[in-house]
């Protein structure tokens, strides 16, 4: 599992940014902390209440000069659908390889609903040179994490 200090997997999937694209963390990173938000999928109410508070707060977290970046094993052509509906302005990956959710740990299986090899809802910043400078991981994927605690560490990142 990833903790802070440590350096961040790069990884690559498909990014749902209105279009379908490839994407590569390591292509995003040097420009400001990169916020990954990992969330169990897209349509379920704690998932929907995370990205929308995400998207409450995105002038805060452009005006730390942060990338934020919801990711999920859902399709790229789900995570559009999902943007489009709840008006969020901020890209998706789509990690249906679970490349990333692997490398950070994070796959865990919510059988009550029917959901396997989905992400726990986590948190990672990576700062310009790679290093995870901030963690935290749900206890409970109904869980959301502490949004001002969040906006402070991308601040410091």
């Amino acid at each position: 599992m990833v903790s802070t200090g440590d350096s961040a997997p790069d990884f690559a999937a498909t990014i749902a940014n209105g279009e379908v694209e490839d994407f590569q963390l390591s292509d995003h990173l040097g420009d400001g902390p990169v916020v990954l938000a990992f969330f169990p999928g897209a349509f379920t109410p704690p998932c929907s209440n995370e990205m929308v508070a995400l998207e409450e707060r995105i002038d805060e977290f452009h005006d730390a000069g942060a990338t934020v970046l919801g990711v999920s094993a859902d399709s790229a052509f789900s995570q559009n659908a999902f943007r489009e509906e709840h008006g969020l302005s901020f890209d998706l990956v789509s990690d249906m390889d679970r490349e990333a959710i692997e490398a950070y740990g994070q796959r865990i299986d919510i059988e009550d609903l029917g959901l396997l090899g989905v992400a726990n809802r986590s948190v990672f910043v990576v700062d310009d040179d790679g290093e995870v400078s901030y963690t935290w991981i749900a206890d409970d994927p109904t869980n959301e994490p502490d949004y001002e605690e969040l906006l402070d560490a991308v601040r410091s990142a």
